[in-house]
């Protein structure tokens, strides 16, 4: 949380019972122990680039069926086909699921991608958020594309952190985030979902309060500052108050606050109970995601992560798999069309990228509990904004669906698609690993997909 009255320290409180160490302190929003100008200053080091240019990325957790979503198979066998058929879009020659209408309206405006190869075999959520194989990871583990995009270019707005996580904790740990990895928790995100969002405002502190306890910190400060020699207070002073800043400012509260919305952009996207976890163990149906994204975006946010529903449909005891996409495509496509039309509408379509994808694909038989059971040979994504060529389809399957034939994509040569777009040359740029080893943002030499740029 952030900290503002913090715990009582009776060795050395101050006269309201506040200690200074505990008065800016960061601890629930998944940023550890680590004090606000401490974060901020190791964030210093990574640059201040001024670009607007912004990344949303949207995990659907647990793989979902690409057959019967952006890739549908109607001349396929029963037994491959499934129950949904497709329907034309707006660009001649792309089809996708019928229950997708609002998406089929502005086809024009996205690209699906229907030839991810080089997919794991198992859940795990850190090659949809680092484009790395986890089991390839140097000793602190990758860092997912928030964390480098913080380490690379810093804070857009001095009162929003560049990288902030909209995800929900997973009972089933692999469907999470990875986490900084080796460039460590200076370069977390700020997670402001579920209980600690409440931790955003200043409970019970007036910003006049807050700023009489500043001019406080500022006179117990005096005298270090004028027995500081080397002038390292001086330059600490400026983190203080660049952390003073994101406190009092109301920019990264209001962008979470949907009640500054208009009412019918809200409606717009729909909405979803964050307490009802799909299946027990995935992340809820929150289409409200998506609005809060933009929001965070546009208050200067260069990556918001989020995670939507689960996708994992192996059949009974879940009911049918059909069943399941049915409901989560018509949410899906309500609010990830109100999405794309907004980005659109508010002139920033050409500076965000959006990014949708699961850890794998699923099968093209449908098996005996009437399910799809996993399958890493080939996948399904879409892409938006960026300034991309969109209106396209990007590779091809088998009549089955169960082979890539034409243009196999794989994750590397996605994210070095969305470094590209933020202004980061992924294979040019290095980062150096705990042991000194400087690392590529992406493996193999993957390049931006060319047929976006």
């Amino acid at each position: 949380m952030l900290t503002i009255l913090g715990r009582r320290d009776w060795n050395r409180p101050f006269c309201d019972g506040v200690s200074r160490r505990d008065f800016l302190k960061i601890g629930t929003l998944g940023l550890g122990a680590l004090s606000l100008p401490q974060l901020l200053a190791a964030e210093e080091h990574g640059g201040t680039g001024s670009s607007r240019k912004s990344v949303i990325l949207i995990y659907l957790v647990g793989g979902p069926p690409h057959q019967d979503i952006l890739d549908l198979k109607p001349e396929a066998p029963p037994e491959i086909r499934g129950p949904f058929r497709p329907i034309r879009t707006n660009v001649p020659g792309i089809e996708i699921c019928e229950h997708m209408p609002r998406l089929a309206r502005m086809a024009d405006k996205l690209v699906p991608v229907r030839s991810i190869v080089g997919a794991q075999a198992d859940h795990d959520a850190t090659q949809c958020y680092t484009g790395r194989q986890p089991l390839k990871a140097p000793p602190g583990g990758w860092p997912q594309l928030g964390s480098v995009v913080s380490k690379l270019q810093a804070a857009r707005d001095r009162s929003v952190p560049p990288f902030v996580s909209l995800c929900y904790t997973c009972t089933h740990g692999p469907y999470n985030e990875p986490g900084p990895g080796y460039l460590g928790i200076a370069h977390d995100s700020l997670r402001p979902m579920g209980p600690a969002r409440q931790d955003m405002v200043l409970q019970g502190v007036s910003r006049e309060e807050l700023g009489n306890r500043r001019a406080l910190l500022a006179g117990l400060d005096r005298f270090r500052r004028e027995t500081d020699a080397s002038g390292k207070m001086r330059g600490m002073d400026a983190f203080t108050a660049r952390a003073m800043d994101i406190l009092t400012s109301p920019r990264l509260a209001e962008a979470l606050d949907l009640s500054k919305e208009d009412p019918r952009v809200v409606e717009r996207y729909g909405t979803g109970d964050e307490n009802v976890h799909i299946d027990e163990n995935g992340a809820p149906r929150v289409p409200q995601s998506f609005l809060l994204a933009r929001r965070l975006v546009e208050a200067g946010a260069r990556v918001v992560t989020l995670n939507y529903s689960k996708w994992d449909w192996h059949g009974h005891p879940y009911g049918s798999c059909f069943d399941r996409c049915r409901e989560d495509l018509a949410v899906f496509d309500k609010g990830f069309s109100a999405l794309i039309e907004d980005l659109h509408e508010r002139g920033m379509a050409d500076d965000v990228t959006v990014g949708v994808w699961g850890e794998f694909g699923r099968t093209p038989v449908i098996n005996k509990n009437v399910g799809r059971d996993h399958w890493p040979r080939v996948a399904c994504a879409l892409m938006a904004g960026g300034g991309m060529k969109t209106g396209q389809v990007i590779g091809a399957t088998d009549r089955l669906g169960g082979e890539a034939v034409d243009r196999p994509v794989t994750f590397p040569e996605l994210f070095a698609t969305l470094y590209r777009n933020l202004g980061i040359d992924a294979n040019t740029t290095t980062i150096a690993d705990l042991s000194g080893r400087p690392q590529y943002l992406v493996d193999d030499g993957a390049q931006p997909l060319a047929e976006l740029v």
